[in-house]
């Protein structure tokens, strides 16, 4: 079993100490808490209320505070993970609904990317904008709610309109936020980053005062020759609080009036709880970080499937029957564990997609013509 309260503590940097402290009891009793589920006789419900409050104040999110006195034990993290696994469409799916192209598989241009979502849209329009002006970023969301596409989808404008602006993307492969997990991304190996890739001929210097001195002299160089700059750093999750401080000064480098390099973070909700607005340790930050967060699709979700469908020259008519999606909405949207708690939304595109491919299988196995919402609760 997992404590989902000791995952909970370590997303939000918050120690057990802490709590202890402030819900007024020791140490020992809270250790009983995390690790077996042992509460103080007859102050479970009133302690319980007490650090779900703690939390929400910290920056957990709902669906952390929803189940956060359950345990997750390995079949449930199974079954969890087998409702979003990536399914790949069967060549006789293809054949069965006439498909020339995967509907939800990878995006391929620019004009397949759903934009109707208001969130979507403005993340977009934000992301646009740092291709004529310097901004300070942060998209969050769940895994699979299209950040990465919407990174694309700036790259691929970048690349398309052949704009004079540079993108620096640091490796993250293995970041983590500390060195015992994996390993930390500092802020002189993200000058190195920018270094070598606004002057791939420049020879990093080895000291940290001398590094900063020369990441300044070449983007304040690269801008008057007329290149605008974006550091574009995916898995921001997974970045330190220190580093995450350092990313504000990254932001203030300037050359006169003009700012010499936007920065958009990309991560999971983690990033949002380690930039909340209680944290002291990071108000400068926040102060000048926009924080988006990419929203499940929920009213959106026939838009979304139309839009996909459209792409692949099919109506939702084509494919869908009865109450598929009516069905379809309701297998991914998870009630709250407890009595009071808010439904958990998975309507996220990859989650959406992958919903929708293994109903595609299945109704094809069975030979039926199109998906039924008992297709969709079968799979």
């Amino acid at each position: 079993m997992l404590s989902n309260l000791i995952k909970a503590l370590h997303g939000l940097s918050v120690t057990r100490k802490a709590v202890a402290d402030a819900i007024g009891i020791s140490r020992p009793a809270m250790s009983a808490i995390c690790n077996h589920g042992i509460w103080p006789a007859g102050r479970k419900e009133e302690l319980q209320q007490s650090i779900h409050a703690l939390l929400r104040e910290s920056g957990a999110s709902a669906a952390t505070l929803a189940v956060l006195f359950e345990t997750t034990t390995t079949d449930e993290s199974k079954d969890h993970d087998m409702l979003l696994r990536k399914q790949p469409l069967y060549p006789a799916t293809r054949k069965h609904f006439a498909l020339f192209a995967d509907p939800f598989g990878e995006l391929t241009d620019a004009n397949q990317v759903f934009d109707a979502a208001p969130d979507v849209k403005y993340v977009r329009l934000a992301l646009a904008q740092t291709l004529t002006s310097e901004r300070f970023i942060a998209v969050c969301g769940e895994s699979g709610a299209g950040k990465s596409t919407l990174r694309r989808d700036l790259m691929d404008r970048v690349m398309r309109e052949e704009l004079p602006v540079v993108v620096i993307e640091p490796y993250v492969l293995g970041l983590e936020d500390n060195d015992k997990k994996g390993k930390t991304l500092k802020a002189t190996d993200i000058a190195a980053a920018i270094i070598r890739t606004v002057d791939p001929q420049a020879r990093i210097r080895q000291t940290a005062e001398a590094r900063y001195k020369q990441l300044h002299d070449v983007l304040r160089e690269s801008r008057r020759a007329g290149h605008r700059h974006i550091l574009i750093i995916e898995e921001a999750h997974g970045l330190s609080i220190p580093t995450l401080k350092h990313l504000k000064r990254f932001f203030e480098l300037e050359d006169g009036f003009n700012k010499l390099l936007s920065i958009v973070l990309i991560g999971q909700t983690e990033l949002t709880q380690k930039l909340a607005e209680n944290r002291p340790e990071v108000r400068e930050v926040v102060q000048r970080i926009e924080m988006i967060t990419l929203e499940p699709l929920n009213n959106q979700l026939e838009a979304y499937i139309a839009h996909r469908l459209e792409n692949a020259g099919k109506r939702v008519s084509d494919l869908f029957d009865g109450n598929a999606i009516d069905a379809l909405r309701a297998k991914l949207t998870v009630p709250g564990r407890q009595k009071s708690s808010t439904p958990i939304s998975l309507l996220y595109p990859l989650a959406v997609g992958n919903q929708i491919t293994a109903a595609m299988n299945e109704a094809a196995a069975l030979g039926v013509p199109k998906i039924t919402a008992d297709v969709i609760k079968a799979v």
